[in-house]
């Protein structure tokens, strides 16, 4: 099994090593030739505008879409939600998204750098998994074909904070910064 990792910006080395980990290989994806043997694909956490110009100047933006279309398993986290939701909140005005996971989401949704945090996750057919929590976007809404494998109280209500449609995942915390490969896993086993 091949799995990629967007190599633009982010939480790279950290997803490679865990999917090594799991005897995975992880080419580091940088140009669109590199999508084309993948099984799947994990779009890492870093800053989603950034990511989204990366994916621009790399010539990667139609390429990714394209191989979305065809149904390309990917796990998005942090950045990676957001980059891949169909809606999102707060955004720059030039902020836009790939629509392939029919979820709203709100940059930042549960505050800045300084608000930051970790906590316990329950997680379907997982169990509880340690959540990191970094500018993390926030699920404000989700499809009916999407289902939620995990959420998170913060005080305000439940949100939705691990989700997959299909082949699509999104997290909004980051698994790659825990040592815990069992939401790795469980995306790979998706596959």
């Amino acid at each position: 099994m091949r799995v990629g990792v967007l190599a633009l910006q982010g939480d790279v080395r950290e997803h490679v090593s865990m999917l090594e980990s799991l005897g995975v290989a992880a080419p580091q994806v940088q140009h669109p030739g590199q999508l084309d043997d993948l099984d799947g694909l994990i779009m890492p956490g870093g800053e989603s505008t950034a990511i989204a110009h990366l994916l621009g100047t790399s010539g990667l933006t139609d390429p990714l879409a394209q191989r979305l279309a065809q149904g390309l398993a990917v796990l998005g986290t942090c950045a990676g939600l957001i980059l891949l939701s169909t809606t999102v909140i707060d955004g720059r005005p030039d902020q836009w998204s790939y629509a392939a996971l029919d979820v709203a989401v709100r940059r930042n949704g549960y505050g800045r750098q300084r608000a930051s945090f970790e906590t316990e996750l329950d997680v379907a057919g997982v169990g509880r998994v340690a959540g990191v929590f970094i500018r993390a976007p926030r699920v404000e809404s989700i499809g009916e074909d999407v289902e939620v494998l995990a959420q998170h109280d913060h005080g305000d209500g439940p949100y939705p904070v691990l989700v997959r449609q299909g082949v699509v995942w999104g997290a909004s915390f980051h698994p790659e910064l825990t040592g815990d490969s069992r939401i790795h896993r469980l995306f790979l086993d998706s596959i």
